[in-house]
């Protein structure tokens, strides 16, 4: 090959490079970028009330979307995470007269069965998972509406209110069990055979099914995790906010997770979970959001913006599988 012959393929090969690259470590690149913009034109951008405000709204969609990532890694979608999140939320008040800790199990066990009614539907009755979750999208918040009479009802159990409120070493507590189900989901995707499991469902389900691993009992457990996942973020979403409102608590959450996890290199098809860049997805957006209000732009704007980094990650992750 000549001198110019390779000189003019090396662009080719660069991009390459670059398109491959992209799907796992662009949402790193733009999270730096962003943080260099706002050190350089955002005041007080550094300063630990801001920060700590940032992590605090982040750290619900963070957990939400850790069990996303798993449905999703399944070739799934889970659309009933808010709705799930509404009914811990009015479950709660009802049961804490019996102390923090039984009011905590119920709004779990709401978690459980929802995520085995909507596991069922998917495993074992053969429904598409967005179809079978949007019932309980449409459904559980209706059913929240009633437990709680539609009413906002105030919580003034200072243990409860210490898990969104409080600090431990100067970090709100939030974020410790944010990042605590952030080390136990990345766990069990890498070094568990459920995770191998899970990953080979959404990879090659037929494939799967044949090499007799039990794919519908894995499926409603992920489907199980993902809405205990969202029963948590909505007792500390309660607790964050000192009341409960089932008309309000999650809303559209769901697409904030979902956004999460595309932008951070989960690709819809399934096959493969990325954690970390889930938590960097979740990060990314809400540092979109928090840049176009310190900036004085209009909601509409930040929804646009929205709107074509999904549309990049999406296009980016196509790209990728169809290599």
């Amino acid at each position: 090959m000549s001198e110019a012959t390779a000189t003019a393929t090396r662009p080719a090969i660069d991009l390459a490079r670059v398109k491959a690259w992209l799907p796992a470590y662009g949402v790193y690149v733009a999270i730096a970028l962003l943080v260099l913009f706002n050190v350089l034109f955002t005041p007080n951008f550094l300063a630990w009330s801001n920060l700590r405000i940032q992590l605090i709204q982040v750290a619900p969609i963070v957990i939400v979307a850790l069990g996303m990532a798993l449905v999703i890694g399944t070739e799934g979608i889970d659309l009933s995470v808010g709705a799930v999140m509404a009914l811990a939320a009015a479950l709660i008040p009802l049961y804490l007269g019996y102390g923090v800790i039984a009011a905590v199990i119920v709004s779990l066990i709401a978690g459980v069965l929802v995520g085995l009614i909507n596991g069922t539907l998917v495993a074992r009755v053969g429904l598409q998972p967005i179809v079978a979750t949007l019932a309980l999208f449409v459904g559980g918040r209706g059913l929240a509406l009633v437990i709680s009479g539609g009413q906002l009802k105030d919580v003034r159990n200072e243990d409860l209110i210490y898990l969104g409120s409080g600090d431990l070493l100067g970090i709100p507590v939030l974020v410790w069990i944010a990042a605590l189900l952030v080390l136990i989901v990345g766990f069990v995707v890498r070094r568990t055979v459920f995770g191998r499991r899970l990953l080979a469902i959404g990879g090659n389900r037929p494939a799967t099914e044949l090499a007799g691993v039990p794919v519908k009992r894995v499926l409603i457990t992920v489907y199980v995790i993902c809405s205990v996942l969202a029963s948590i973020a909505g007792l500390l979403a309660v607790a964050r906010i000192q009341s409960s409102d089932a008309s309000a608590v999650g809303l559209l959450i769901e697409l904030s997770a979902i956004t999460a996890v595309v932008v951070g290199g989960t690709p819809l098809t399934g096959g493969r979970v990325r954690v970390l860049g889930t938590v960097a997805g979740a990060l990314l957006m809400q540092l979109v959001v928090a840049t176009m209000i310190k900036h004085n732009l209009q909601p509409s704007t930040t929804e646009m913006v929205q709107a074509v980094i999904i549309l990049v990650a999406v296009y980016v992750a196509r790209e990728r599988k169809t290599r």
